[in-house]
């Protein structure tokens, strides 16, 4: 019954609430309190604060989190190599990554690691937020840029280039930027990441880092729009090189400001630096890698 009380003491945590919770497994609201209780009395220490509105963790919740997943980890990790064999896995991968990134590279690489791993579930959450890993059950993702958290670990999958590019059409009607001071006379097309647009774009101009402020019609949370709306003719953008690699060689798109662009930075594949990984993770890590490094 503890592991079970784990697994939901984690959807509790992943659902951020009780009733959520419940609903996710057809649990009444009373019997998920009841085993969030006995739970709380097996490790004598509480482990959530609640209100009408809200749950947070302890200081003994955020523990519990991290040692709740080694422990299903292993569990699991053992389960299945007494019913499949040591060769086989399976079980639930749960991970995410940039929209763009995720529809253009990574799901043909996942049918690809799922047709050689048939008991294997992918769970893929597409965002070009910041996802909260430990928060949302997350066992990998996909990010581009250095790791500044140091609650994860990463490991590097390659490097990525940011590129300023439009449409043949839109350049056509509008002129080519030679410096990012003519940015000023361009419709740009923004990201916005939660509540904040991107629009301070960095360019090197003589050796020195230097942040230009864009504006432009269309703002959107969305990388895989705004590549869209950049084929489409209406504005310039700023793109992982990764998203636009095939547009570019086809000539969709082109590159622009080529001499002004910063340097490279990393894709990396990012995970909890406290949690055990499963086997399945440890071999689909093992798999990108091989794959996109």
């Amino acid at each position: 019954m503890l592991i079970e009380n784990l697994k939901l003491f984690l959807l509790i945590v992943e659902k951020r609430g009780l009733a959520a919770a419940g609903r996710e497994v057809g649990l009444s609201p009373a019997t998920v309190t009841e085993r969030l209780a006995a739970l709380e009395a097996h490790y004598g220490a509480r482990l959530l604060t609640r209100t009408t509105r809200s749950i947070s963790l302890t200081d003994e919740g955020r523990e519990l989190v991290t040692g709740a997943r080694r422990i299903l980890a292993e569990t699991e990790e053992t389960e299945a190599r007494i019913k499949l064999g040591v060769e086989k896995i399976s079980g639930t991968i749960h991970m995410s990554a940039p929209s763009d990134l995720g529809r253009t590279q990574l799901a043909p690489l996942l049918d690809q690691f799922m047709a050689e791993h048939p008991e294997i579930a992918i769970d893929l959450t597409l965002s070009d937020g910041i996802i909260d890993l430990v928060g949302q059950g997350i066992d990998l993702a996909l990010r581009f840029g250095e790791l500044s958290d140091s609650t994860m670990k990463s490991r590097k999958l390659g490097t990525n280039r940011r590129i300023f590019c439009a449409a043949p059409d839109y350049l056509k009607r509008n002129g080519t930027p030679m410096h990012p001071d003519d940015l000023g006379h361009h419709n740009c097309l923004i990201m916005r990441f939660g509540a904040n647009t991107d629009q301070g774009w960095a360019f090197v101009i003589d050796g020195q880092m230097n942040t230009q402020r864009v504006f432009g019609n269309r703002i959107a949370n969305d990388g895989g729009l705004i590549r869209k709306w950049c084929l489409g003719g209406h504005g310039i953008a700023r793109k992982s090189e990764w998203d636009i690699r095939a547009d570019l060689a086809k000539g969709d798109l082109v590159e622009v400001l080529e001499s002004f662009s910063p340097e490279p930075n990393a894709l990396q594949v990012v995970y909890p630096a406290g949690a055990v990984q499963p086997r399945r993770v440890r071999t689909l890590m093992d798999f990108l890698v091989a794959r996109l490094a």
